[in-house]
């Protein structure tokens, strides 16, 4: 009886070297290609010389015939190893370029002055928008605005904490209270700041102000003042994505075995000292997951203010986001708007790195 043929596999020692060099000259001749496309089509944008590209699609094109090319590459030079890696490097290669290009794009936008009801148009200025932005002081402003904003995470994650804690407990109606703590996590912020910022707090006919006139208030304004308004927008933020913080903790809580809690029960231990020697370590990386991830959610903080506020009184209520909104709404000014998010970006990204690294450190288990 004849054995069936096996299966051939290319492997890199069957595969010649001129194959190798055709594939590699592939990759670099396209590469050149989109490189050469590339330059003379930034320096027609920057006004350096005129060849006629009325877009940036024939980068796009040279982009395409890269990434093209370098796939295929891939097989001419690793065989059937290269067969495989092609499952993922077109994905690889797509995102790459939905990332890279606008951001490229960006940056070239960031270092122009750009006003839209400027009739001349994008024009580049170096660094006049960094000059500009650092003595900007609406714009330091908001960042100090976000320091607090963000530092209210600490008092939501307590709140967060101790509801996931009684939803844990064995109470009644625990099923209904759960979904009852979720209804704000359902809505949108547009609508918690149109329902309760535009309505309720409404300071002449709202039902909170009239509430407190009732109780002696005299000018019940919820965003009159800076110290209130503020205060104000972080218990509108915060009953929006406490929930969310909630059911992350809760989920960490039910995964703790309750063989580890009656075991200190019997050695005496009390709800306090259970607590903190117990359940709060071991949820210890569900908390530090939670609270990075809101943290995220807070750095992106605009609509709450830019349809409650718009930022005042004053700028004591303003976001980084609003503020940058407002630059592109109401002064069209496109390329200022765009550095100010340019270095919000890179703020953004040194902050959680430094977040992260630190909570890999406090969550590793010593030796």
């Amino acid at each position: 009886m004849s054995t069936p043929e096996q299966l051939h596999i290319v492997t890199s020692d069957t595969i010649s070297e001129g194959r190798k060099r055709a594939g590699k000259a592939l990759i670099w001749g396209s590469a050149t290609v989109l490189v050469a496309v590339a330059l003379a089509q930034f320096g027609q944008t920057m006004g350096w010389w005129t060849i006629g590209f009325a877009n940036w699609r024939p980068t796009l094109y040279a982009y395409c015939l890269w990434a093209t090319a370098f796939c295929w590459a891939q097989v001419l030079i690793r065989g059937e190893q290269g067969k495989r890696v092609l499952f993922v490097l077109p994905a690889a290669l797509f995102v790459i370029s939905l990332t890279v290009f606008p951001l490229l794009f960006g940056l070239l936008i960031a270092f122009s002055n750009w006003n839209l009801s400027n009739p001349d148009g994008r024009q580049f200025n170096g660094l006049a928008n960094v000059i500009q932005m650092w003595n900007d002081p609406f714009y330091w402003n908001a960042l100090l605005n976000m320091v607090w904003y963000t530092l209210a995470i600490i008092i939501e994650y307590a709140i967060a904490f101790g509801l996931a804690l009684i939803l844990n407990s064995e109470i009644r109606a625990r099923k209904f209270f759960r979904v009852a703590f979720l209804l704000p996590l359902m809505l949108s912020p547009v609508a918690v700041s149109w329902m309760i910022g535009k309505s309720m707090l409404e300071a002449r006919f709202g039902p909170l102000a009239r509430l407190g006139r009732w109780l002696g208030w005299d000018n019940p304004s919820f965003f009159g003042s800076p110290e209130v308004a503020k205060a104000t927008i972080m218990i509108m933020d915060a009953w929006t994505f406490i929930p969310f913080m909630m059911i992350m903790l809760l989920a960490g809580l039910q995964a703790i075995p309750k063989e580890l809690t009656e075991a200190s029960r019997v050695d005496g231990a009390t709800g306090w000292k259970s607590f903190w020697e117990i359940i709060f370590p071991l949820m210890l990386p569900v908390s530090i997951t939670a609270i990075l991830i809101r943290i995220i959610f807070k750095l992106k903080l605009a609509d709450i203010v830019i349809n409650v506020t718009s930022g005042g009184p004053g700028g004591a209520t303003d976001t980084v986001t609003s503020f940058i909104f407002r630059e592109y709404r109401d002064r069209s000014n496109v390329g200022y708007g765009t550095m100010l998010a340019m270095v919000y970006l890179v703020i953004i990204i040194v902050a959680m790195t430094f977040l992260m690294k630190s909570a890999a450190r406090w969550t590793r288990p010593q030796n």
